[in-house]
C-alpha cells in the first residue's frame, strides 16, 4: 500500500480517534482532575483512564519547566520536516517502514494539535495574551497502566507506567516497525550482494 493511501485509511482515522479520546477525557475529568480517585477503572489493578497534562515528552521529561512548551512545540515540526525529506530521498522502502511513517505522522500531528490547542481551552488563562496561552499548551494523556514489577525497576513509579494516549501509542509502534523494517532492508541488501 502506498503512503498516500495509508495516510488516508490509517493515519486520518487514528488521528480522529486520538482527538476524540482526548476531548472525551477533558470533558469527563473536570478540574481538579488530579484529585485522589479521579479515574475510571477499566481493569482493576491494571488499566485505568485518567487525565494528565504533559507539557514535556516521554516519561514527563520537561514537565513544569518554562522551556518545554516552546521547545516541544517546534520538535514535532522538525520531525515532520525530516520525515518529508527522508520520504523524498526514498529512505523508506520496506512496507514496515512505510507503515511506520504513517503511524509517526498520526502520532506527531495528534500531540502537536494538543500543544497548539489545549492551552487556549484552559479557563485560568482565558484573559492572557496569545503567546502566554500558547505556552500553556500540553498533551492530554489518559491511559494509565500498572505493570507488575515495574515498581522494582522504578521505585518512585509505584508500578505505574507514565500515562499515555493514542498518538503516543502510534509513535511507539512506529519506532518498532522502523527498527524491524531497517533490519529487513539490511538483510535484503546482504542477500542481494
Amino acid at each position: 500500500m502506498t503512503l498516500p493511501r495509508l495516510l488516508l485509511v490509517l493515519t486520518l482515522p487514528l488521528y480522529i480517534i486520538d482527538q476524540i479520546t482526548k476531548f472525551w477525557t477533558i470533558g469527563t475529568f473536570q478540574p481538579p482532575w488530579h484529585q485522589p480517585g479521579a479515574h475510571i477503572t477499566v481493569i482493576e489493578n491494571f488499566f485505568y483512564l485518567v487525565r494528565v497534562h504533559n507539557q514535556g515528552v516521554a516519561f514527563g521529561f520537561g514537565n513544569g519547566t518554562a522551556w518545554a512548551p516552546v521547545v516541544f512545540l517546534f520538535v514535532p515540526l522538525i520531525a515532520l520536516t525530516l520525515l518529508v525529506i527522508f520520504w523524498r530521498k526514498k529512505a523508506f522502502t520496506h512496507p514496515l517502514s512505510i507503515l511506520a511513517v504513517a503511524l509517526l505522522v498520526c502520532g506527531i500531528l495528534g500531540n502537536l494539535t494538543d500543544r497548539l490547542v489545549q492551552g487556549f481551552l484552559l479557563e485560568d488563562f482565558k484573559h492572557d495574551t496569545f503567546w502566554e496561552r500558547l505556552s500553556q499548551g500540553y498533551v492530554v494523556d489518559f491511559i494509565a497502566i500498572k505493570l507488575p514489577l515495574y515498581d522494582k525497576l522504578v521505585p518512585s513509579s509505584g508500578g505505574w507506567w507514565p500515562a499515555f494516549n493514542v498518538a503516543d501509542s502510534c509513535i511507539c509502534i512506529a519506532a518498532v516497525l522502523l527498527f524491524l523494517g531497517g533490519l529487513r532492508e539490511d538483510a535484503a541488501k546482504k542477500s542481494d550482494a
